[in-house]
């Protein structure tokens, strides 16, 4: 029978009649034939399969082999020997090199022919060996995937135990060898699919035997962190990614950052291999992967790889946003690594010239995934664009390019900076000493304080949150270091934009601490908050003045952004100039500091003789409110209280010292320390202490004012009114005063009420000046029964005859008023922060603030809550609550509102700022800045003209300072790190719970602060009357 197949193949027949001839080769296998036949006819066969001139010749072969085999198992058995398996994968057959795929196919067709011969078990241990090796030898893509398509069918022939470890092992380095040298589609889908029948072998590996999987990825991140220059990994290695389960990343990743073996070169390696994946057209999770590994160095501040392979692969994974097939991928992996890149601007900056190109691709190729795919890239875009404004030379075309797709808003970019920052990684791998404290949920920076330093912190983070001041300080260009507004506005930049969970202003410190305050010791921020906005005030007045001395060697505004070169520090400090960004009203010369907190009273004294009237206007940058008498000296005789001192501007104030007073002084005496006791009155509110600021009050007896007209000291009425609202009102609750009888320094810690918003009368400026200025202030008649006591108790008549004449005027210039129509406007206020000293003592404690968190043009949070309200002139020369619900449901609320206690901001709401002194009795409203709002003519809230609708881009110094800084602040965090993962195995570190607001006192300076008492620093007390 083989002489017959033999001749035919070799005949010159046609093709039909050579199948005819075979089908009858083939049916005449049932018949019996002897074993030498058999072995003729399976030597035959073989021949042909392995070296066929063609196809028809192979699959002749196949065929007849199939046959016999079948029929005559034994003598096939007997020819398939384990010797002949053997010689075959060693030496292959005749001119047929072992390493062809052809040898492997044949092995496989036979084995299927004997699965169920005993023999076959021998040719298993065989192959088991020789496979081993032959992965070792690394075979080509073909040859590895039909045996791998072999070892599939029969898992039998897979090496087991350390063997099957080694051979997993072998075969990742085999598939690492893989290159593609494809010029065709059809070429790569056949490559691709070779690397795909290897993959899916091992992971049919891993699953039958479980120990060998993490060897095998030990063997995958020693192949891609090889530093070796002469070999180069294949990335058909992302093949294997899809096969690893997800849920190992933890523990993969964790052994990953956290070996100390590992090398930074070496993590880079492997890190920028791994990015290099996302190009494999069929990889499954390796953005997951990617991300996951990216995370993990963060988390255990390995910035300097994330910073290298960043700028080295952002480019490479821009431009697989081309390939549909890859682009998802792509862009997770994308968006990571440029949102986290938040120290500088360079990683963005490299891929915008390309952005354009990319956006219109995406509007055009009418591929389905394209247009979430958009959406999702603007998105980022926009979140760029924002972390780094100030280059609209470089955005301008992107913003034209996108103007037409939706934008998110500014609350929710700045939740996505926040979470994405590597600073804010959450470090799950590392150990607790490993565990550094990034910014907080909220996204604001606190500020460390440097010994006492509370008192200054609270005032900055105050002003900060002053968005009009903070963006015109932003916006302002000033040459020169020395000047106390640049320090500032470097400040203002690092809260802003700093990666740095806390940020310690020491410059800030020196250059702004008045003179008279020690370092070290606590200090009054009311005091300091004073100092600081008359020092900036002058300082620019001083400019001015040498601006218009000057004009051709001082110009108004900086176009260079360029420092005079090598001036000396007082030349520096004489040439610096300031100048707004926005353009500014020509004859409006007043500073930033008076249009932002500048507002104006006029003082009247009326001779109740004469009925002579003497004015004088005095500016104001805040208004010292001191408690009704009712309120504050109870339990001391009257003529000591507080409201027996001549009223001025600036008065009271908690005063420096420290929480342990010296030995010997009066403080040191617990009985010295007195505060008002619980009452049932009604607490005070504001707006009383504002109404009794601005209430007459009668002089007489040894405050008896002296006329000129008269020519004698006579009994007469002061009055106050404000003539001109600031845009940020500064309320200074007078808390702290001495007896100078019981030698007792007194705080007084009556709660005051807070309203959200109140109104403040203002007085017209064209008002007549003749009475005006006392008219307009009276009290009238009002609703509240407490306004209408506090105003009574001020008007202070020594006989009873001369109260009734008191009376009598008073109704008489009620008249007149009502008569004239006096223009008293009712200006709506918002309030924006709260400044809170916690403790007992005028000489200690702790401050901290309350924030309003606003991120609008106006501010107007609440417009519903603004109802108008009836501009009577009794309403008007009053300062009221605002009437309607300030509040905001929900979360928005919760997150409105922020507590700044040095280095630690937290979430907090309105209702714990007015509710603080209940919780914590010696925890009292000290500092108020409340946010004007102007009224249109419907009576709703717009925004002040003066207000900036937006964040001011950095200039490119400031820019250029927040970047540096930056970078210093990840090598810090990377060198302690790896300092503390040293010491790791004999340290320990403690934690402080961050805990609400609403459960504990917010902290303090010293032990007294917050609640706390006993102890304290050991600083010189310190008393300013």
């Amino acid at each position: 029978m083989d002489k017959i197949l033999e001749g035919l193949v070799s005949s010159d027949h046609s093709v039909p009649v050579k199948r005819a001839i075979v089908k009858k080769v083939v049916e005449a296998a049932e018949k019996e034939v002897t074993e030498e036949q058999c072995r003729a006819l399976f030597t035959l066969t073989t021949r042909l399969i392995l070296l066929g001139e063609d196809a028809f010749q192979k699959q002749i072969g196949l065929q007849v082999l199939e046959a016999y085999a079948r029929y005559h198992r034994p003598e096939f058995e007997r020819f398939f020997n384990k010797d002949f398996a053997l010689g075959l994968l060693q030496q292959g057959y005749g001119q047929l090199d072992h390493r062809d795929p052809a040898i492997i196919d044949y092995i496989h067709c036979c084995l299927r022919l004997l699965i169920s011969c005993p023999s076959v078990l021998e040719i298993f241990s065989v192959i088991q060996v020789e496979v081993l090796r032959m992965v070792c030898e690394r075979p080509e893509p073909a040859l590895c995937a039909h045996l791998c398509t072999l070892l599939s069918d029969f898992m039998q022939c897979i090496p087991r135990d350390k063997s099957g470890i080694l051979f997993c092992q072998q075969l990742v380095r085999t598939i690492s060898c893989f290159q593609c040298f494809a010029s065709h589609e059809r070429e790569l889908r056949e490559y691709v699919g070779q690397v795909t029948k290897v993959s899916t072998l091992l992971q049919n590996v891993w699953k039958a035997d479980p120990t060998t999987l993490l060897p095998s990825l030990q063997e995958v991140f020693a192949i891609i962190s090889s530093t070796d220059p002469s070999f180069e990994p294949s990335i058909s290695l992302a093949s294997l990614v899809q096969h690893i389960p997800v849920q190992m990343i933890t523990v993969l990743i964790k052994s990953l950052t956290t070996d100390q073996n590992v090398r930074d070169g070496s993590m880079t390696k492997a890190l920028c291999r791994m990015i290099d994946w996302l190009s494999w057209p069929l990889a499954q999770h390796v953005d997951t992967w990617v991300i996951a590994l990216l995370k993990g160095l963060a988390a255990v501040q390995k910035f300097t790889i994330l910073i290298d392979v960043t700028l080295l692969k952002i480019e490479l994974v821009f431009n697989r946003l081309w390939y549909p097939i890859v682009r998802q991928g792509a862009l997770a992996v994308l968006s990571h690594m440029l949102l986290s890149f938040q120290h500088s601007p360079e990683a963005f900056h490299l891929v915008v010239p390309h952005v354009v190109d990319l956006v219109e691709s995406l509007k055009t190729d009418g591929l389905p995934s394209s247009k979430a795919i958009l959406l999702q890239f603007t998105e980022l875009m926009h979140c760029m664009m924002y972390q780094y404004s100030g280059f609209p030379d470089l955005y301008d075309h992107i913003l034209e390019a996108i103007k037409d797709l939706p934008k998110p808003s500014e609350e929710k970019i700045k939740l996505v900076l926040n979470q994405s920052a590597w600073t804010s990684q959450s470090n799950s791998f590392a150990s607790g000493v490993l565990r550094q404290a990034g910014k907080s949920e909220t996204g604001k920076t606190g500020l460390i304080n440097l010994g006492n330093t509370c008192f200054m912190n609270s005032i900055i983070q105050t002003l900060f949150m002053a968005t009009d001041f903070r963006r015109h300080v932003l916006s302002l260009h000033v040459n020169g270091s020395n000047t106390l507004m640049k320090k500032l506005q470097l400040l203002f930049a690092f809260l802003a934009h700093t990666q740095r969970a806390a940020y310690a202003p020491r410059t800030f410190l020196e250059a702004s601490r008045p003179p008279w305050f020690n370092m070290g010791s606590q200090q009054d921020c009311s005091e300091y908050l004073r100092f600081l906005l008359d020092r900036l005030h002058e300082e620019e007045k001083t400019l001015q003045v040498l601006e218009s001395a000057q004009p051709k060697v001082v110009s108004l505004l900086d176009t260079s952004g360029k420092d005079p070169a090598g001036p000396t520090s007082s030349e520096e400090h004489e040439e610096s100039h300031l100048a707004l960004a926005e353009s500014k009203a020509a004859d409006d010369q007043r500073t930033l500091i008076e249009r932002m907190f500048g507002g104006k009273l006029i003082t009247g004294i009326r001779c109740m003789q004469c009925n002579c009237i003497s004015e004088k206007e005095e500016p104001f940058t805040d208004l010292s409110l001191a408690f009704c008498p009712s309120a504050s000296s109870q339990n001391s005789p009257k003529s000591q209280g507080p409201s027996e001192e001549p009223k001025v501007l600036c008065q009271g104030s908690v005063n420096g010292g420290s929480e342990a007073p010296e030995p010997g002084s009066a403080s040191s005496l617990p009985t010295n320390i007195q505060y008002e006791p619980v009452t049932n009155e009604p607490p005070l509110s504001v707006p009383d202490l504002v109404n009794y600021f601005l209430a007459p009050e009668i002089l007489d007896e040894d405050n008896a004012y002296f006329c000129e007209k008269c020519g004698s000291l006579q009994r007469a009425e002061r009055t106050l009114k404000v003539v001109s609202s600031p845009e940020y009102l500064i309320l200074t609750l007078l808390r702290f005063s001495y007896d100078a009888k019981c030698h007792i320094r007194r705080k007084i810690l009556d709660n005051v009420t807070i309203p959200p918003a109140l109104r403040l009368p203002v007085h017209a400026p064209s008002m007549p000046a003749q009475w005006s200025a006392a008219a307009a202030s009276i009290p009238l008649q009002v609703d509240s029964p407490e306004s209408s006591e506090n105003l009574a108790k001020k008007l202070k008549p020594s006989q009873g005859d001369e109260e009734e004449e008191a009376r009598a005027r008073i109704d008489d210039a009620e008249e007149r008023c009502r008569a004239e129509e006096m223009p008293v406007q009712s200006v709506p206020y918002l309030l924006s922060s709260v400044v809170v000293h916690s403790g007992i003592s005028s000489e200690s404690g702790h401050y901290y603030s309350y924030g309003r968190n606003i991120s609008g043009a106006d501010g107007a949070q609440h417009p519903a809550s603004h109802s108008p309200v009836r501009e009577d002139l009794a309403t008007c020369s009053l300062c009221t609550p605002e009437q309607g619900d300030a509040q905001t449901s929900g979360g928005q609320e919760a997150r409105e509102w922020l507590l700044f206690n040095d280095s630690r901001v937290t979430f907090t709401s309105l209702q714990s700022a007015q509710n603080i002194t209940k919780r914590f009795p010696k925890d009292t409203a000290y500092v108020l800045m409340y946010r004007k709002q102007e009224q249109n003519l419907n009576g709703g809230v717009t925004a002040n003209g003066m207000r900036m609708s937006a964040e001011p881009p950095l200039q490119k110094e400031l820019l250029d300072a927040i970047i540096k800084d930056n970078k210093l602040y990840l090598q810090e965090q990377e060198l302690s790190a790896r300092t503390q993962a040293l010491q790791a195995s004999s340290s320990s570190c403690s934690f402080r719970p961050n805990g609400s607001d609403d459960n504990n006192p917010p902290g303090s300076c010293g032990p007294s602060g917050g609640g706390g008492g006993g102890g304290g620093f050991n600083t010189i007390s310190r008393l300013v009357f």
